[in-house]
């Protein structure tokens, strides 16, 4: 069997090659149609045959992607200010005196406790995460300096210690945060996968996130429905329907779908 496999939020799902007309990249140029169905878009006319696009990771997770991604947008949005409001804090004991109570390593910070345990898919969002450690070690290596200087009463070099972190790693920091937001905006390329259940006329299109490879496996490689249910695997009735079975791609597991089995087709074919 060939099979082409895609990526949906957390999940890797894989198509059979005949069940697929066409991909194309997902514009936001449906024509919106009132549904009960939030995991409905719209109608695409494709090869003058309007098609009911839908998206798979509604369908799938529960969440688009695109709610995921922005989700995640704003997380890095509100972790921004931490160490700036940190610096703040720290200049405020300085000059008035006042007892620190804040974090004194960066492992006590909310984003490093979350990016410590933050699951990361994305590469090059990983790679931008990798490389808070160093700034983030280096800011907070001012702390028991300006705290000296400030029990001597040495409030100028406190000052100018804070002034020259606030300056490098602490810009450093911000410019960060921004190449994550980026990444996090620019990741996101969604594709239409428009199916077929004669191989010459779309059935349904479903939104996926990318493509990841072509491979042919042979049928003994696929686990069946029973046999993940029997090991545990929970499944919701809208996957039970859809699913074919379960294959290992590379090092991950992928679901094989059959997309006419998604929807009734009198659903696609009114939508």
């Amino acid at each position: 069997m060939d099979l082409v496999n895609f990526k949906v939020g957390n999940k890797y799902v894989a198509f059979d090659i005949l069940d697929i007309l066409l991909t194309e990249r997902y514009n936001s140029d449906l024509t919106n149609i009132p549904s009960p169905d939030n995991s409905f878009l719209g109608v695409k006319d494709f090869m003058d045959i309007p098609t009911p696009v839908f998206d798979l990771g509604i369908i799938m997770n529960n969440c688009s992607t695109k709610e995921t991604n922005e989700a995640l947008f704003e997380k890095f949005r509100s972790f921004e200010h931490e160490h700036i409001d940190w610096l703040n804090a720290l200049e405020n004991s300085i000059k008035n005196d006042l007892p620190f109570n804040h974090a004194i390593n960066p492992k006590q910070t909310e984003f490093m406790k979350w990016k410590d345990s933050f699951d990361v898919d994305n590469e090059d969002l990983q790679s931008i995460l990798e490389r808070f450690e160093e700034p983030f070690q280096n800011l907070f290596a001012v702390l028991t300096p300006a705290l000296n200087h400030k029990k001597n009463v040495e409030i100028q070099p406190a000052l100018d210690d804070i002034n020259r972190v606030r300056a490098t790693y602490a810009t450093q920091i911000n410019r960060l945060f921004d190449s994550a937001k980026e990444q996090v905006e620019q990741s996101y390329k969604p594709i239409i996968v428009f199916t077929t259940k004669d191989g010459r006329t779309p059935y349904i299109g479903l939104l996926v996130d990318k493509v990841e490879d072509s491979v042919t496996i042979n049928n003994n490689e696929i686990k069946s429905l029973n046999e993940l249910m029997n090991t545990g695997f929970e499944l919701n009735e809208v996957t039970k329907k859809m699913l074919r079975g379960m294959v290992k791609i590379g090092n991950a597991h992928s679901l094989i779908i059959n997309p006419t089995a998604i929807f009734r087709p009198e659903i696609a074919e009114s939508a």
